[in-house]
């Protein structure tokens, strides 16, 4: 079950609790953890299921509304795009095809992956100025989850920045386990930073540990990927934006069942 601070904030209309996460403009109270340190996440959170609320939004309204004119910008700073870059790097996703979850114009690759990318989101205009993209797919995952890809289809499926604003992520990392081929890696990465009114409840409720108890959760509910690695990847004392990776490999389908 999760903790109750997770149960009471997402009763409709309830007050953050105290020492959930606080929103000052776009940014978090500061995190926890130090650079490269695993992130010792509560096993409780990560079992689920998820209090009713959870996935509620405070902007309910079409997500293609939002998103329809394009932001080329980069919603982490340069301290926080290189750990991201570094940790791609460091877990090999350049070296094979790659699908990027909630993409735009930037996927903070280092090189373009040796089995391509592709990348799948909500704005045409982003997707297309993606330099190293070689496929490009607009989709609302909160209408259809389901990806329209085969079976085994990609090495690594990333998700940067943009964990938060899913209302059904569950369905959404089985459909990336199904597309992933066996040993294939999911990362996920999240700072401080999102658009409040489009991030859902239980996010906003909670603080950088929290969150990683949180996509533990996920993946772990999804049953299909192997031991969850949850790690805080720039200094603590740095002054910029933190950045955490969450990832999991896909498990053979002999494993997943056992």
């Amino acid at each position: 079950m999760l903790p109750a601070q997770f149960a009471a904030c997402c009763k409709a209309g309830s007050p953050l609790p105290r020492g959930a996460c606080a929103w000052f403009g776009r940014r978090q109270m500061p995190a926890r953890a130090v650079s490269g340190q695993t992130i010792d996440v509560d096993a409780s959170a990560a079992a689920g299921p998820w209090p009713p609320g959870f996935f509620d939004r405070r902007d309910p309204t079409d997500d293609a509304d939002f998103y329809a004119a394009p932001r080329f910008v980069t919603h982490i700073d340069n301290g926080a795009i290189r750990a991201v870059t570094e940790l791609y790097d460091e877990l090999g996703l350049p070296k094979g095809r790659m699908l990027d979850l909630m993409s735009s114009w930037v996927s903070h690759l280092s090189r373009r992956p040796d089995g391509g990318l592709v990348v799948l989101g909500m704005n045409a205009a982003e997707l297309h100025a993606n330099p190293l993209a070689d496929e490009r797919v607009l989709q609302d995952l909160n209408r259809e989850p389901r990806l329209p890809f085969d079976d085994g289809t990609f090495d690594s499926v990333t998700c940067c920045v943009s964990i938060d604003y899913l209302i059904k992520p569950v369905a959404v990392l089985h459909e990336a386990a199904r597309v992933l081929r066996p040993g294939g890696l999911v990362v996920i990465t999240f700072s401080n930073r999102c658009f409040p009114t489009k991030a859902i409840r239980g996010w906003l409720a909670t603080d950088d540990t929290g969150h990683a108890d949180i996509v533990r959760g996920y993946l772990e509910q999804v049953g299909d990927f192997g031991p969850v690695t949850a790690e805080r990847r720039t200094p603590a004392r740095h002054g910029g934006d933190p950045l955490y990776g969450v990832w999991a490999a896909r498990l053979s389908h002999h494993e997943a069942d056992r």
